[in-house]
């Protein structure tokens, strides 16, 4: 056989999807098979840079960004024709393109978690124990509630499953662009074990989780509010925390966290029912020559320095509508 290229997100529900399909092509015979973490905005030049036409690819946890959906679209119906191509996804669809209308093996839906919808897909495969490890990428991007979570979850002990979660999801969040690590944490989950059982992830999660109370109440002192929102700039520690807690302590329907990186302010925002991030943030991020996306109430956006106050007062502006 020739080259698996699995393209996957770095969280939990990523890294989860990409040690499902590891093991799956594994047992389908593939032997060489490489890992490419990725996100919306660089999907595309990623697919461009590592894989071929021929190859066998595969994309879990990657939103499609509207700034490439040209480009996203030519590569999915190159590599589909001339080789294989399954995309895993469960983010909201982008303006202007529906998933289904992509070629290749698209399954899409916004009720499940990515790492669910890999196993259901090779689930013949793998078997009914690899149906725990789904469970961690599941209970990571908090999509614990569906019909098939719940079902599932008689089968194990919750107690301990929610505990590996946790593990899990903490090792990641203080493993962030340790590319390599994560590599070695999908090989890990790929043979079915514990996350626990990986000492540095496990000290990883532990050096978190004390980090993850000192940013709380670093943001209870740096916070910035505007009418609808409030916000943190550089904050030590995960954004996704960080705008969670802005939320929290600026009594905001919204919360955002940026991060300087290079020439763009990394950003993640948190919302509370009731407001649709995905559509907001798509529409505005694009406007000052940026990108973003993702669910209702978490999404994330790429925002170029220079113009991110105008981003902040779009945004507030919109949620004011």
């Amino acid at each position: 056989m020739g080259r698996t290229i699995l393209f996957v997100h770095g969280d939990s529900d990523g890294v989860v999807s990409g040690s499902l399909a590891l093991q799956a092509f594994r047992l389908k015979g593939s032997t060489d098979i490489r890992i490419v973490f990725t996100h919306p905005a660089g999907l595309a030049s990623d697919l461009a840079e590592f894989a071929r036409p021929g190859d066998t690819v595969f994309i879990a946890d990657i939103a499609l960004s509207e700034a490439h959906l040209d480009e996203i679209e030519a590569l999915f119906k190159e590599y589909s024709r001339r080789g294989t191509l399954i995309y895993v996804d469960h983010h909201p669809e982008p303006l202007g393109l529906k998933p289904g209308d992509l070629e290749g093996i698209i399954i899409h839906d916004t009720r499940a978690s990515a790492s669910e919808l890999t196993y259901r897909y090779f689930e013949e495969i793998l078997g009914w124990e690899y149906s725990r490890v789904a469970l961690y990428g599941a209970i990571g991007d908090y999509l614990d509630t569906t019909p098939w979570v719940l079902d599932v979850l008689r089968n194990w002990d919750k107690r301990t499953i929610y505990f590996e979660a946790g593990v899990l999801c903490q090792g990641l969040e203080g493993s962030r662009r340790m590319y390599d690590f994560k590599r070695h944490v999908v090989e890990h989950l790929s043979m079915n074990k514990l996350p626990s059982g990986l000492s540095e992830l496990l000290v990883r999660a532990l050096i978190e989780s004390v980090n993850d109370e000192e940013l709380r109440l670093w943001v209870s002192r740096n916070i910035n509010v505007l009418e609808n929102l409030g916000y943190v700039m550089n904050p030590p520690g995960s954004l996704g925390k960080a705008a969670l807690y802005a939320r929290t302590y600026s009594d905001r329907p919204v919360g955002l966290a940026a991060q300087r990186h290079r020439g763009l302010y990394n950003i993640s925002i948190r919302a509370a029912k009731g407001v649709d991030l995905n559509k907001i943030i798509r529409s505005i991020a694009v406007r000052v020559g940026g990108t973003g996306g993702g669910h209702p109430q978490a999404a994330g956006a790429r925002i170029p320095i220079h113009k991110f106050r105008e981003f902040l007062q779009l945004l507030d502006q919109a949620l004011k509508r």
